[in-house]
C-alpha cells in the first residue's frame, strides 16, 4: 500500500479480519522495505490500553485485533515480537494487560509484555524540543502502532499520534499538560516514528478517552501516515484538522500530510459505513469547567462524573466552576477536583480521583 492509502474493512471477526487486512495492506513488504529479508527484526506493537477498561467500553484496543497482527507476524516468519505500553497516569499498566486480555495473549503466542511505566527512558531532542523517551521504543526495528479511533475530553480526538504519548514515563506525561499538549504531541512524533498503523475503528467512544459510551462501527483499518489518518479522524468525528492543532503542528515538522484531498480511502472488505453522529457531550459540560493544566486521567475522570451527573438532571444545580489542574497548585478557591486543589474550600482528593469518587462526593455537595 502506499502512504495516501487508508485500507477499510468492516466485520465481525476482529482476529481474521485483521489477518486479511495486513495481507492486502502487504505488511510483509512494508516490513522488507525498511529491515530486508531478515526474521529476526524486532517488531514492536503499541496499543491503547489508557486504563484496565475492557474493549468493548470503547477505550482500548480490542485484543483480537492485536492478535491478528501477531499471528500473522509469526505466519510470515517473524519471531521478536513485542507490545509496549504504558497506561495513563493514575492507572497500572500491568493490571491493563491483565484486565483487557493482553496478559492471555502473551502467553499463547510467546510474545513479551513490555511495561513503559516501568522503563529507563532517555532525553531526545525532538526537533527542538527535548522530551523523555522510554528506552523500550528505541530498541524495536519496526513499530506498529494499533490505536483505538475515539473522542477526547481535551484535545477533542486521539488516534495515531496522540497514542505515541504511552511511550513516554509518566512524569513526561504531567510536564506534556502543562505545555498545553498539542505542541508536545506533534515533537514526539518526529523522533517515534511509526511504521504502520493498525486502527481500531470497532467501538471507541466518540467523547471520552476513557470510554463508557461505545459507538459500535466494526471497523478495523490499515494506514502507513499518522497524520494523514488523524486528519482522517477529524473528519469523521465532525471536526477540522484546525481544531486539533497537533495534527497541523505535526505536518509542519514534516510527520506526514494531512491533505485528505489526496488521500485515497478504500473499503477492501464489508459494507462501507462512515456515518459518524456528531454528538458534543464534552463541549457542552466542559462549560462546567475551569482547566489549567491538568492531566487527561483527572480531567477524564471529571468529564465522567460530570456526564452522569447530567443524565440525572443534577448538573443544573451548580453554581460555579470547578477547577482541576496543575495550574492550581498552591491556590485557594471555592471547589475543586484532585490533589492539586487540596487548599480549596471543597476539594475532591486524589492523583487522579476515580470518577466514582468524583460523582459521590459532588452529588452529596449539590444536595446540600
Amino acid at each position: 500500500m502506499n502512504k495516501n492509502e487508508i485500507l477499510k474493512a468492516y466485520g465481525t471477526d476482529y482476529k481474521e479480519m485483521t489477518k486479511r487486512l495486513l495481507v492486502r495492506a502487504d505488511l510483509q513488504e512494508q516490513i522488507q522495505k525498511k529491515c530486508g529479508d531478515r526474521k529476526d527484526v524486532r517488531i514492536g506493537i503499541k496499543p491503547n490500553l489508557v486504563s484496565p477498561t475492557p474493549a468493548q467500553f470503547g477505550a482500548t484496543t480490542h485484543p483480537e485485533v492485536v492478535e491478528g497482527v501477531i499471528e500473522y507476524l509469526q505466519e510470515n516468519g517473524y519471531t521478536q515480537i513485542l507490545i509496549m505500553e504504558g497506561s495513563w497516569v493514575g492507572d497500572k499498566t500491568s493490571q491493563a494487560f491483565e484486565f483487557c486480555g493482553y496478559r492471555d495473549i502473551s502467553v499463547r503466542t510467546g510474545v513479551q509484555l513490555i511495561d513503559s511505566q516501568q522503563d529507563s527512558s532517555t532525553k531526545t531532542d525532538c526537533k527542538g524540543l527535548s522530551i523523555r523517551i522510554c528506552d523500550c521504543a528505541f530498541s524495536v526495528d519496526y513499530l506498529i502502532n494499533v490505536p483505538v479511533l475515539k473522542g477526547h475530553c481535551q484535545t477533542k480526538i486521539t488516534c495515531a499520534l496522540k497514542n505515541m504519548k504511552g511511550l513516554i514515563p509518566n512524569s513526561e506525561k504531567r510536564a506534556f499538560h502543562t505545555q498545553g499538549l498539542h505542541r508536545p504531541i506533534a515533537h514526539l512524533n518526529t523522533a517515534l516514528k511509526q511504521d504502520f498503523i493498525v486502527i481500531d475503528h470497532i467501538c471507541g467512544d466518540p467523547d471520552f478517552e476513557d470510554g463508557g459510551h461505545p459507538l459500535v462501527k466494526n471497523c478495523v483499518m490499515a494506514a502507513m501516515d499518522p497524520v494523514l489518518t488523524d486528519a482522517y479522524v477529524c473528519k469523521l468525528l465532525g471536526y477540522r484538522t484546525d481544531d486539533v492543532p497537533y495534527v497541523a503542528l505535526a505536518e509542519e515538522l514534516g510527520v506526514g500530510s494531512g491533505d485528505l484531498s489526496t488521500a485515497h480511502i478504500i473499503t477492501v472488505e464489508g459494507v462501507n459505513d462512515e456515518d459518524m453522529p456528531k454528538s458534543r457531550r464534552i463541549l457542552d459540560i466542559s462549560y462546567n469547567v475551569d482547566e489549567v493544566e491538568s492531566c487527561s486521567a483527572c480531567y477524564g475522570m471529571l468529564m465522567s462524573a460530570l456526564d452522569r451527573l447530567e443524565q440525572e438532571g443534577l448538573l443544573s444545580k451548580l453554581q460555579e466552576k470547578i477547577c482541576i489542574g496543575q495550574g492550581w497548585r498552591g491556590k485557594k478557591g471555592k471547589m475543586g477536583v484532585g490533589n492539586c486543589t487540596k487548599d480549596f474550600d471543597f476539594s475532591v482528593p486524589g492523583c487522579p480521583p476515580s470518577t466514582e469518587d468524583i460523582y459521590q462526593a459532588l452529588k452529596l455537595y449539590l444536595s446540600r
